[in-house]
């Protein structure tokens, strides 16, 4: 799994203005990846990666994660058949933070509650802040039940 191998961090302008790959996660090990459809640009989810997660990512063209919930790397797609296959991957500008966009296999869903993004609910700002939550996507594009089973669920209370 090592086969990438990532600079160490020398100087602000080499982590900024270089092109080694310096990643820095934080005290827990990991940083934030945010994940967008190729095609459409949607943001489909945010998860988050340790080294191992990048490593594997970069490594086979699809997308790893790294499980707060329960403490395990883990391949999208690997349980449902929703693989993400990487299109691009994208460090920010202090090397904290992974952008992939992906294309989704099957349905193209990526929320393991069956729709297609993560993101399916609107927050109400302004005028109407404080008010109930707004479904974005009208119909989930699977049943959970049917492709997990009664594996554990990552939401936790």
């Amino acid at each position: 799994m090592d086969k990438i191998s990532f600079s160490p961090r020398h100087s602000v302008e080499e982590v900024e203005e270089g092109t080694a790959l310096s990643p820095k996660f934080g005290a827990d090990g990991l940083m934030p990846c945010v994940t967008t459809d190729a095609e459409s640009g949607e943001v489909l989810m945010l998860g988050w990666m340790n080294a191992d997660a990048l490593r594997l990512t970069l490594e086979t063209g699809e997308a790893h994660y790294f499980s707060r919930a329960r403490q395990v790397l883990w391949q999208k797609g690997a349980t449902s058949g929703l693989i993400q296959r990487v299109v691009e991957a994208r460090i920010d500008d202090d090397q904290d933070a992974i952008w992939l966009c992906v294309s989704v296999a099957g349905s193209g869903a990526s929320c393991h509650v069956g729709y297609r993004s993560c993101f399916y609910r609107a927050i109400p700002t302004e005028g109407d802040a404080g008010t109930s939550l707004v479904f974005t996507e009208d119909r989930k594009t699977f049943d959970p039940t049917a492709v997990y089973g009664d594996a554990p669920n990552p939401t936790q209370l």
